[in-house]
């Protein structure tokens, strides 16, 4: 956690102290906002995420999410910069401090390709879609599940790599079950949420976009209230039209990942082989036509 923080003037604050500027509000919620700051000893932008906490167990949530950020040391999930819990008149506000990505999110990248009337390429898809199966196996080698991956979490960096984000609803991958009682309350925590965890189930929301994206085809049904769009794509298959644009072995590899029967979607390591067979070439480097 941070060691002081303090409004010093208006618009800078000090966080492990450093200052930094207020530039603009680049989001707001219910309960947390984002800001555009600068840091005065670098010059750098970043992303402060500011939590209110209205009760302990608010304080709680927010640093469990610090907590989960720095379990990860990885070029596909967004790393903390700092942590600080501020307290004024009785109430609480959590700071994440987080890289600064000027790209935006795979959603802001696919809607300014819609904008203009362009479709994702093949590789648009290929290399996103490796780094975000690159970001989910190390979260699942820790144990755990993003579980609200979808277009607006997922950053990119200038060069296109993706950059898993909001990491607050992370929560164990495998849930021991002893007895009745707690497979019931299990059961009932489940059907709150409309979500199924099965192989790379987070994947779906992602995937129903790029695929949206790339054949303009509208979805067949809107999302439940109360359910994510998880549920909603293992309850419809999803066909995968023939494409000039697209290689019949993208179709194949989409196609297997929307598949509605959970065991017959492919493992996280799996995909990843797929994925990076069907990567291009790096420049310069030639291949053997046979």
């Amino acid at each position: 956690m941070g060691h002081a923080l303090c409004v010093c003037s208006r618009g800078t604050v000090i966080i492990d102290n450093k200052h930094y500027l207020f530039i603009q509000k680049l989001g707001e919620g219910g309960f947390s906002y984002v800001d555009l700051v600068e840091g005065l000893h670098d010059g750098h932008f970043y992303a402060l995420k500011g939590i209110l906490c209205h009760k302990q167990q608010d304080r709680e949530e927010a640093q469990r999410e610090a907590d989960m950020h720095r379990l990860f040391s990885h070029p596909n999930i967004l790393r903390l910069v700092a942590y600080c819990l501020r307290e004024r008149c009785a109430k609480h506000e959590a700071w994440l401090l987080l890289p600064f990505f000027k790209r935006g999110t795979l959603w802001n990248e696919i809607e300014r390709l819609k904008d203009k009337g362009n479709f994702l390429t093949e590789d648009q898809i290929l290399w996103p879609l490796l780094g975000i199966c690159r970001g989910l196996e190390a979260i699942h080698a820790k144990g755990y599940a993003h579980r609200d991956l979808k277009p607006t979490n997922i950053l990119l960096r200038d060069e296109g790599q993706p950059v898993l984000m909001d990491l607050g609803s992370m929560n164990q991958a495998c849930i021991n079950v002893e007895g009745s009682h707690q497979a019931l309350t299990l059961q009932d925590w489940a059907a709150q949420r409309c979500t199924i965890s099965y192989r790379a189930p987070e994947l779906f929301s992602v995937l129903r976009a790029i695929c949206h994206d790339v054949w303009r085809r509208p979805l067949r049904h809107g999302v439940p209230k109360g359910c994510d769009s998880v549920a909603l794509a293992v309850q419809n298959q999803l066909s995968i039209p023939q494409s000039p644009r697209h290689s019949s072995a993208l179709r194949q590899l989409l196609a297997s990942m929307m598949t509605v029967d959970p065991h017959q979607r492919p493992h996280i390591p799996l995909l990843l082989s797929q994925l990076e067979a069907l990567q291009p070439p790096a420049p310069g480097q030639h291949t053997t036509q046979i």
